[in-house]
């Protein structure tokens, strides 16, 4: 059992959960995610690890999407457990010195911002300086915007115009793409596929984190199976970082669509689970 000191909500269907662990901290490196599980039934969810604090206190965010996320969003005291830090790090901040003198573009969709933000904090503190180009649909759904803006200079976009460039973020690339030695895109699939398609285009080489696609975890259910330069991978052991133009991420997003149908049969019943029992 893990004690949770905050679990609210910071935009329309995203939160913000503070869960008492030093050990996942030492050893953490950004780019890296955990396992959460609400209860002792729970599904096991994969969150990538946002930021801690020196009480030893490790910030997760994530969207309320499915039944899982649901019931975790309804947490207000402990957690069944919490594991990690899995996956393998970062690439640009785990050989940071090789980085030094390269210039070096973010690229965030929705709560994609949660991985980036230690990314570019950790390789602000090694002395490099990183942009961020962040969008969302509106500007209600752009999150942590203060906490951005005080490591990086972000550039946003929103779909409707009320915040920063009208347009989505290939738009604001593609306006400043040949200032750049290396992208880094993590957000939806569909937004990574676009970003690499536009950056191809640019030999602009380019880093995505495919921890959408990941379900369990460990590598045993096969969900994030993905294929890249015509190899099997797996987001949650082999990544979740790859060369996003080795990606395919057309049968990555058709994986993606296959239990739509399912997904919808158990939020149905876990809202009605809720209304009976609290979710416990």
């Amino acid at each position: 059992m893990r004690k949770v000191v905050i679990n609210e909500k910071i935009s329309d269907n995203s939160y913000l959960i503070g869960i008492e662990d030093k050990d996942i901290i030492k050893n953490f490196i950004p780019g890296q995610f955990c396992i959460i599980m609400a209860r002792d039934n729970s599904e096991r969810i994969p969150l990538t690890i946002y930021d801690y604090d020196d009480n030893g206190i490790v910030y997760l965010i994530y969207q309320v999407i499915g039944a899982s996320t649901l019931e975790l969003s309804m947490v207000k005291d402990y957690i069944y457990s919490l594991s990690g830090p899995l996956g393998r790090p970062s690439e640009i901040c785990l050989n940071y010195k090789d980085y030094l003198d390269k210039k070096i573009i973010y690229v965030a969709g929705g709560v994609g911002i949660a991985p980036v933000y230690p990314q570019v904090k950790y390789l602000k503190d090694k002395g490099i300086s990183c942009d961020i180009i962040y969008g969302a649909r509106n500007k209600d759904l752009l999150l942590i915007k203060d906490k951005i803006e005080a490591i990086s200079n972000v550039t946003y976009a929103t779909d409707d115009g009320s915040f920063g460039i009208k347009g989505n973020v290939c738009d604001a690339l593609s306006q400043v793409i040949n200032q750049y030695d290396y992208c880094v895109t993590i957000g939806p699939v569909i937004m990574m596929k676009f970003v690499c398609d536009l950056t191809k285009k640019h030999s602009l080489k380019t880093i995505v984190s495919m921890n959408p696609i990941m379900v369990d975890g460990s590598g045993m259910c096969g969900a994030c199976r993905c294929m890249v330069d015509g190899k099997m991978k797996f987001a949650c052991i082999d990544g979740p970082e790859f060369d996003g133009h080795l990606v395919d991420f057309d049968s990555a997003i058709k994986r993606l669509n296959i239990y739509k149908e399912e997904e919808k049969e158990k939020m149905n019943l876990m809202k009605k689970k809720l209304e009976n029992n609290d979710g416990r």
